[in-house]
């Protein structure tokens, strides 16, 4: 396999000239365009992007596959990632990373740096990372005497409980939208049972660390803690959180600007955010968010790779967080004081050790919403936990049966070339 590092020669004359062609997505594009002049400035290269529609960018990722007109450098979400990798279009970038002064694996969170790992092989570098933790009502705590934000989940149960015995029965102790799968799979992923097994071709959620979690979720509603409510059924998440519907929220960083922006003057400071509770301690989230890739067709290898490390720059990792939200991914670019000194995005900062990544498999979305039936169809429904893990296991099996004969094939292929 040819590495980036030896092709930072390649291309024509021409082609080195071109624009390099960079697709973002959503918000980040129109974020990250301010930014681009400077690069252009600095590197002389100049920058064609493009902005993609969240909901039109994996069709169209296909379409310029099937079409050979992929562009240089891409953002991809990192569920997005195992299945651009198995197609065998995404230019390996350790040997880049190696020889590189900008973008250091050591500053990275480790369970962010992971995401971009599949089948031993980095083939992206994280650009920002989503995760989820607890926004919480400070004066609904206090009065109803939780002194600690809690930090276990024995904890965490004592003080939702305390808070639904004070605001009584229309109110509640947290949300947790019955809509979204992040909320179980945050606490799936502070178990030490993985949620696939057998090389990630089968599912794994009879395993006791699922069960636990499962029984910790659906505990929150059969306690009456939370409502049995998806998002849309709540009027609007962020006056109800300051009329104190509920007193928790696990939610992501975005939520930040948005829970200032409505906050009234009288509670100002009377909310906040607190890493996630663990099953005995300080517990891991989620590691979401995107990755920059580099094509492997891409004639431009080296200026793509030059446009990576720029954005990889914690100086323009911090001002791209202060134009948009979206956490960074390295240690160093949380030490600028506008981060530092953020006490809401500190919580953020603790949590970022502790994230860990999904299982990095094509299906992994598909596996995510059978997750979400699953765990709506026991609080919801009255399903019994053993009869929704069991049909859930069968379910992800049956989406994971390609992969599994993949595996199979490629170990008996292995077999024979080692038979004399």
């Amino acid at each position: 396999m040819v590495m980036l590092a030896s092709l930072l020669l390649a291309g024509c004359g021409h082609q080195q000239d071109e624009p390099l062609r960079f697709w973002a997505m959503g918000r980040e594009a129109e974020v990250v365009a301010t930014l681009l002049p400077e690069f252009e400035r600095e590197s002389g290269i100049k920058v064609e992007i493009q902005q993609v529609p969240w909901s039109a960018a994996h069709e169209k990722l296909l379409t310029a596959f099937a079409a050979e007109a992929l562009p240089d450098v891409c953002q991809l979400g990192n569920t997005w990632l195992p299945e651009f990798a198995a197609l065998g279009v995404l230019e390996p970038l350790q040997a880049a990373v190696d020889a590189s002064a900008v973008v250091d694996q050591a500053d990275y969170f480790p369970g962010v740096w992971e995401t971009s790992v599949i089948d031993g092989e980095l083939i992206g570098i994280p650009w920002y990372v989503d995760t989820r933790l607890l926004f919480y009502r400070r004066d609904l705590l206090r009065e109803a005497g939780v002194a600690e934000n809690p930090r276990s989940w024995a904890e965490w149960e004592q003080a939702m409980a305390a808070v639904k015995r004070h605001v009584g029965p229309d109110r509640y102790a947290i949300l947790m939208p019955v809509n979204e799968f992040e909320q179980l799979l945050s606490l799936g992923l502070q178990q030490d049972d993985p949620l696939l097994r057998d090389d990630d071709t089968r599912g794994n959620f009879q395993s006791p660390g699922f069960r636990r979690a499962m029984a910790f979720y659906a505990g929150m509603f059969e306690q009456g803690w939370a409502p049995k409510m998806s998002e849309t059924q709540i009027s609007n998440v962020w006056d109800e959180f300051f009329n104190g519907f509920y007193a928790f929220y696990l939610s992501g960083p975005w939520n930040i600007r948005e829970f200032r922006k409505r906050q009234p003057p009288a509670l100002a400071d009377q909310w906040g955010t607190m890493p996630l509770p663990g099953p005995d301690g300080p517990g891991a989230g989620i590691a979401g968010g995107t990755s920059l890739v580099v094509f492997r067709d891409s004639p431009r290898k080296e200026q793509a790779w030059k446009l990576v490390e720029f954005l990889s720059r914690p100086d323009i990792q911090q001002r791209f967080h202060a134009l948009i939200g979206d956490l960074p991914p390295r240690r160093s670019t949380w030490e600028h004081p506008e981060l530092a000194n953020d006490e809401l995005s500190r919580a953020f900062r603790d949590q970022l050790e502790r994230v860990r990544p999904a299982p990095r498999v094509l299906e992994w979305e598909r596996i995510a919403q059978e997750m979400r039936i699953a765990s709506e169809r026991v609080v919801r429904g009255g399903q019994s936990h053993d009869q929704a893990l069991r049909e859930l296991d069968q379910r992800v099996d049956a989406i994971l049966g390609k992969r599994r004969w993949l595996r199979e094939r490629d170990r008996a292929a292995a077999a024979a070339g080692s038979t004399p």
